[in-house]
């Protein structure tokens, strides 16, 4: 092809991304539903496993439509690679212990999903591996963690429930002044409204499970960055733990990135303009939107996202008129999920983040009259309707 895929626009990139026809010149990128892949010679098998020859070998090492996939959100990204996986978690599990062992230390901001918190609360220390866990948004907490065996820091932004957002360029700047590696979970931001690597970041992960697929269908991850990291970190741990996306859900989520930069920007179309509504309402004692100039963070906001994405969280002030809402609502689902091209609200404190403790959860503000509201594609009119009727019953 004439045309360089680095000078296509966004939505270009995502429907021609990475396409790889094969013989039969489908339009649709094809399915490789295989586990294995065969030789015409033993010499050529050889040559496969050594390297010297390009081709695939094994389903858990590489598969043609899963590296369809991850062309496609590399080059959407502006990575030179990336290392699909067959979960988020599976991403954030990768992205971290393959750049740390035995004896180095982790700085974490403490606003996380409840599993990445267990990750580096209960699993990690089991090998070895210590984490100070940090105000996020707090430059100097970040600095003051630095220990001279720190080789990883790890952040979510906005993070996963309140929206909490950390300053990107300014944690990457303390991470090279000591020779250590930036991770930035960019699930909430999504690719189309930030871009962690151009500000500094090492590796960004995904869970594609939410706006990559947005339609509720499969589990999928990703982790995006430098080719030789990529390769030094994670291939021989992902070739033989087997943290492998499946070609079905790898085909999937390349259906759903084609249609990614329509969804999230009518999403936060509407979520912005429903964060104002809940802001207003007299039962809501606190909405956090990174569009709005009230969230604590939004000059970093301005400076890193160049829109508020499709999340809302809402105080409703106890458990019992969260739980009142939630209970009301009509066409928003009660669920844990996020992305979607369906609205969804769930309560974090008995959901996404119950495995922490309440201590755990009073660290990053997280009371129990918190709702966070994922904005899908509905009509905005409807949704604000059904809201205004949950909010009264709160």
């Amino acid at each position: 092809m004439a045309e360089d895929p680095n000078d296509w626009e966004t939505a270009t990139r995502l429907i021609r991304g990475g396409m790889a026809r094969s013989p039969l010149g489908e339009t649709a990128e094809p399915i490789y539903l295989t586990q294995s892949f065969v030789y015409d010679t033993a010499e050529s098998a050889d040559a496969r496993f050594s390297g010297t020859e390009p081709g695939f070998v094994y389903a858990r090492f590489g598969n043609p439509t899963v590296k369809m996939f991850e062309d496609r959100l590399a080059l959407l990204e502006g990575a030179q690679a990336c290392k699909a996986t067959a979960s988020g978690m599976a991403a954030v599990h990768l992205a971290i212990t393959g750049l740390v062992g035995a004896g180095d230390h982790i700085i974490s901001g403490k606003a996380l999903f409840g599993s990445c918190r267990w990750l580096l609360n209960a699993w990690a220390p089991r090998f070895g591996v210590e984490t100070t866990l940090v105000d996020g948004p707090d430059l100097a907490a970040w600095r003051n963690a630095v220990r001279p065996n720190t080789r990883l820091l790890f952040l979510e932004t906005p993070a996963n429930p309140l929206l909490e957002i950390c300053d990107i360029a300014g944690i990457c700047q303390i991470a090279r002044e000591i020779g250590a590696r930036v991770v930035v979970d960019n699930v909430f931001g999504t690719p189309i409204f930030q871009s962690p690597l151009k500000l500094g970041a090492d590796v960004v992960v995904y869970s594609a499970t939410k706006h990559i697929d947005g339609q509720g269908r499969v589990l999928g991850g990703a982790i995006l960055g430098d080719a030789t990291l990529l390769e030094e970190a994670y291939k021989d741990m992902a070739r033989h733990t087997g943290p492998s996306l499946s070609p079905f859900n790898a085909w999937v989520l390349l259906k759903g990135l084609e249609t990614l930069d329509l969804r999230v920007r009518r999403q936060t179309d509407t979520a912005a303009a429903l964060a104002d509504q809940l802001a207003a309402h007299p039962k809501v004692r606190a909405c956090r939107y990174p569009g709005r100039p009230d969230h604590p963070q939004s000059d970093i906001a301005a400076r890193q996202m160049s829109g508020g994405s499709t999340l809302i969280a809402i105080d409703l002030g106890s458990r019992d008129a969260a739980f009142r809402f939630l209970n009301a609502l009509e066409l928003v689902d009660i669920s844990n999920n996020l992305g979607d091209s369906k609205s969804m609200a769930t309560h974090p404190s008995t959901t996404t983040h119950r495995s922490m403790t309440e201590e755990q959860r009073l660290e990053i503000g997280l009371t129990p009259g918190w709702v966070r509201l994922s904005v899908g594609l509905e009509g905005p009119r409807d949704l604000a309707r059904d809201l205004q009727r949950a909010l009264d019953a709160a």
